[in-house]
């Protein structure tokens, strides 16, 4: 390796949109590196990323070069120092990223990068990094604009590109409109690395409101969770109609179809194979094991053929804005650990609302974790969750014209799929928060 791709391999697994947690990274290879302005030395870098377990990645870093110090605002963004220059992550510059909307506004294209907007842009805006992401960095300029970049690069068309556009050019208001996009020659294919989209300026986070509502509950002890001021149940049949009315257009203008027995059989066979992948990690999840494969079992047993088509795919509270004028769905990108393909593959919708139904007891149950055992909230939380739940469906069932309920084989495999997820994820990252997939899956096995 060169002297700069080892400093690149000491600074990417202490990076929060790193993938490769709990493993190092064996070596770095700059796979290409194109300079964006004749001002400032910043470099788009595409980067080959190895690591301990034989695993390769490809992941992009807008890299600035500097003969002198840098100033004290990017200091955190030091990546290193190499041959009197130091190197830092110039998505913290502001006059890098100011550069980034010059080149989208001027639809430029550069040697293997193009940049496209869809009318105008206002390249005055000051910028901010936004901070609360795992997988991608995002950069708002003003109250106008949000530039997503993929940081972790698949080749080809990003999901979240390709469906925001198809939403917007159909006129959905539950989206925020793709403004532009930045694409590049990516091992022979034209791949999405940014995604600049209306800012929903004056919003709040679905997860944010939905917890808020919870504290209210659980300060409210003489009262049940429709009699508290901050009922969140009206919000969540909105949120379950903003979702219906997404995944009906989502049939309509992205490829749909019909999965058979053989596909529904195939689909039983995956939710196996997770659990089996997450018992070997969680022992704890033993004891429910069979209850869990009775239920991914029926799937294979279903006798007719189940719709399938486009859908979020990684669908949560935490990817919705209540906004002026209601929802807003974000991030369609699916889950960007997930192969491209799996994340564009046509599936059940019902596998968004089993995600959202997830979202749900989470938020009521996750304060439980900071509180100790306490039977009282634990009903309360249990209150709150089934109401939300109910009504999200209540709201889905109006605009789509069928109940998810009705659904329940699938609709219950697919919860506990989810939540058998979660319980890996709690046990690597969050052991105080395990309690809370496992008691779900508890529930939902035994129901």
């Amino acid at each position: 390796m060169s002297a700069l791709e080892d400093v690149l391999r000491e600074w990417l697994p202490h990076q929060r949109w790193y993938g490769g947690k709990g493993t190092a990274v064996r070596a770095v290879r700059v796979e290409h590196e194109e300079r964006l302005s004749a001002g400032e030395d910043v470099r788009h870098t595409l980067l080959h990323v190895t690591d301990d377990g034989g695993g390769t990645e490809l992941y992009q870093v807008l890299l600035g070069h500097r003969s002198g110090e840098v100033e004290p605002r990017l200091k955190n963004a030091v990546v290193g120092e190499v041959e009197g220059r130091v190197l830092y992550d110039a998505v913290h510059d502001p006059v890098a990223v100011g550069s980034l909307l010059e080149l989208l506004a001027g639809r430029r294209t550069l040697s293997r990068l193009s940049f496209t907007s869809t009318g105008e842009l206002d390249t005055s805006l000051p910028s901010r990094v936004m901070g609360a992401e795992q997988s991608n960095t995002s950069v708002v300029y003003g109250e106008d604009y949000i530039l997503k970049m993929f940081r972790r690069v698949q080749p080809g068309l990003n999901p979240d590109l390709e469906i925001s556009r198809a939403l917007a050019d159909a006129g959905s208001p539950y989206i925020a409109a793709p403004l532009g996009w930045l694409e590049g020659q990516v091992g022979g294919e034209t791949t999405t690395l940014a995604l600049l989209q209306q800012y929903q300026r004056n919003s709040t986070e679905g997860w944010a409101m939905a917890t808020a509502s919870v504290r209210d509950l659980f300060a409210e002890a003489d009262l049940h969770a429709d009699e508290v001021g901050g009922d969140f149940a009206g919000e969540s049949e909105r949120l379950g109609v903003a979702t219906a009315e997404v995944h009906v257009l989502l049939r309509e203008v992205l490829p749909s179809g019909t999965a058979d027995a053989d596909e529904c059989a195939r689909t039983s066979r995956q939710l196996n194979e997770r659990l089996d992948a997450a018992l070997a990690v969680v022992p704890d999840l033993e004891p429910y094991a069979d209850a869990l494969r009775s239920a991914y079992d029926a799937v294979a047993g279903l006798s007719r053929s189940v719709p399938v088509q486009r859908v979020h795919g990684d669908y949560h509270l935490g990817q919705v804005l209540r906004t002026d004028h209601g929802w807003v769905l974000l991030d369609f990108e699916g889950e960007p650990a997930r192969p491209l393909a799996e994340r564009t593959a046509l599936m059940s919708p019902l596998r968004d609302v089993a995600g959202m139904l997830r979202s749900y007891d989470y938020a009521a149950r996750h304060l439980l974790a900071e509180r100790g055992s306490d039977s009282q909230l634990a009903y309360r939380a249990t209150e709150w969750a089934e109401r939300n739940r109910q009504a999200f469906c209540d709201g889905y069932a109006r605009a789509a014209g069928a109940d998810p309920r009705d659904e329940a084989v699938l609709l219950r495999a697919f919860e506990l799929d989810k939540a058998v997820y979660e319980v890996v994820y709690e046990a690597r990252n969050r052991p105080a928060w395990l309690p809370i997939p496992v008691g779900s899956i508890e529930r939902l096995a035994g129901s």
